[in-house]
């Protein structure tokens, strides 16, 4: 089954709720790391959970919803493991997918509609990492995130 996690701040909960119920009708399996309600969070504690289920491999893929998706992508962007790529465009969601294989997908609620929001989701999760010299690219980061043993070169 395909299963990946959501977070938002107050701001992205009603595009966070949207968004779940679209991934829903397509068949996903949705773990909701909250928060429950529109009221007054910190983006911080919600990013955190997110990004710790992606970073122990709890889930492959996470979205993360906040304002502008800035605070968001600070903060999932401090694990290991984790890349995180703020879209607004279908552009962007492809090629953060086949280029970087993106496990976190960042959206500002205060940015992009629902319409384009479920689009991007929709390319995001339908693309594949093209691997290559892509890969190579990827390696060199996991060697400055330490997950691969760094020798003193990137």
């Amino acid at each position: 089954m395909k299963h990946l996690a959501i977070a938002s701040d107050h701001a992205g909960y009603e595009l966070k709720n949207k968004i779940t119920a679209f991934l829903l009708q397509e068949g996903w399996q949705v773990e909701d790391m909250g928060p429950n309600n529109s009221e007054s969070v910190d983006y911080p504690d919600f990013g955190v959970k997110l990004a710790e289920a992606v970073a122990q491999g709890k889930v492959e893929r996470g979205i993360a919803i906040c304002g502008t998706g800035i605070g968001m992508s600070i903060v999932v962007n401090r694990f290991r493991g984790v890349r995180g790529t703020l879209c607004a465009d279908l552009y962007t969601a492809r090629l953060c997918r086949e280029h970087n294989d993106s496990n976190i997908l960042i959206l500002g609620s205060r940015v992009v509609g629902e319409g384009l929001a479920q689009e991007i989701v929709h390319t995001w999760l339908a693309t594949q990492f093209e691997g290559g010299r892509h890969q190579r690219r990827l390696d060199k980061i996991n060697k400055i995130q330490g997950i691969i043993e760094y020798k003193g070169e990137v």
